[in-house]
């Protein structure tokens, strides 16, 4: 029998809830966000570094939140409806990267499902983070203390 701290660090891991938590966090940065334009050009906290260097030179990588709003808005409709076909750059990039990868696919599936399932839990932990990150921004623009 297994015991309620095995069951809880369990259910952390579950991949189902870590999509849901990610869906209903980004939910909320839906309700939060009335107007989302109130997002552009505002730095995130975290890309400090980036933004200082867009600023020196032609910084086409660097994001505001309103594009991180989008961008986790898009994720969350993918992960709530399924895969969707990309644009012809990102599958040309996307093609590119599969190639270096080909050698992974001949490793066991168990292991490669294994390193797989890890970076997904771990690319879902970060945009979770980043959502509530652009929620937080958003409440201290428009003056709402936490």
């Amino acid at each position: 029998m297994q015991s309620a701290e095995t069951n809880t660090k369990l259910n952390r891991a579950c991949l189902l809830l870590a999509l849901r938590r990610y869906s209903a966090t980004v939910l909320n940065m839906e309700q939060t966000v009335l107007l989302p334009s109130l997002l552009r050009d505002v730095e995130s906290d975290e890309d400090e570094d980036c933004f200082q260097d867009c600023h020196s030179a032609t910084g086409s990588s660097c994001k505001d939140l309103y594009d991180y709003y989008l961008m986790l808005k898009a994720v969350r409709n993918t992960v709530e409806s399924g895969l969707i076909t990309l644009d012809d750059r990102k599958t040309q990039t996307y093609l590119a990267q599969n190639k270096t990868l080909e050698p992974m696919l001949e490793a066991d599936p168990e292991a490669l499902f294994h390193f797989h399932l890890r970076g997904l839990f771990s690319v879902m932990g970060n945009l979770t983070k980043k959502s509530q990150g652009v929620t937080t921004k958003y409440m201290d623009i428009i003056g709402i203390m936490n």
